[in-house]
Formats: C-alpha cells, structure tokens, sequence
C-alpha cells in the first residue's frame, strides 16, 4: 500500500509541474496574440520558473529516496537541463528580448509539456500496476 501511496505523491507533483508548464504557454500565447504586454508576460512566467524548478527537483530527489531508480533516470535530463539554465543564468524571461525569442520560449516549454506528459503516463501505468498487484495479494 505504501508503494502507491508514493505514486500517488509523485501523479500530484507532475500535475503541479504540467499547471505550471500550461500556465507558461498561456502567457506565451497572450503574448503572441497582444492580450498582454510583454512586461505583465515576462513577469508572470518570471514568478513560476523558480517554483518549477523546485517542484522538478522536489520530484527527482523524492524517486530517489522512494527507490524508483528507473524514474529518477527518466526525470534526471530535466533536472539536469533546468539546473543548466540556473547556473548560467538563462532561466529568466528577458522582458526587451521577449519578442525576438517568443518561438524559442513556446517551443521550450512545449516540449518540457511532452516529456512531462511522458512522465505522467509512466506515472500513471506504475500506480496503476501497484494497485493491481496489491489488490492481487
């Protein structure tokens, strides 16, 4: 029972990182289609990617102490991509280069969108087999 109850924690996590994701795009797209000026865009994604970031790392450590190694190495090139846009600090929304970089930023976003939808059918299939082999015993 515990085993899916550390599934069910990390379906939470990857919704919360997928809310997040969403939300970036939305404002990309308000963006793109002038419902927002880019001040107000680069603002709003500007308070989630730390968040984002947290919410990632939180994820990976926690598949690491539950003993998910498989998941940990799924969830690692994210990890290992955002702490790169950390440390050399890119991970900010520039507000002057917005514009110029409004179909990078879509597109990263999309598929850091992919790779947690990945995620979350994985997600999805092991709490599910856990409960089929609880339920089983």
């Amino acid at each position: 029972m515990d085993n899916i109850f550390v599934w069910l924690v990390s379906f939470f996590f990857v919704i919360a990182l997928l809310i997040l994701i969403v939300y970036q795009l939305m404002c990309l797209a308000d963006l793109e289609f002038d419902y927002i000026n880019p001040y107000d865009s680069s603002s709003r994604i500007n308070q989630v990617i730390l968040p984002e970031f947290i919410t990632q790392g939180v994820l990976s450590v926690f598949f690491l102490i539950t003993g998910h190694w498989i998941m940990t190495l799924f969830c690692a090139p994210y990890l290992y991509y955002n702490v790169r846009l950390y440390t050399q600090r890119q991970h900010l929304v520039d507000v002057t280069e917005i514009f110029n970089l409004l179909h990078w930023e879509k597109k990263q976003r999309l598929f850091k969108l992919a790779y947690l939808i990945v995620l979350l059918v994985l997600n999805i299939f092991w709490m599910i087999w856990c409960a089929l082999e609880d339920h089983g015993d």
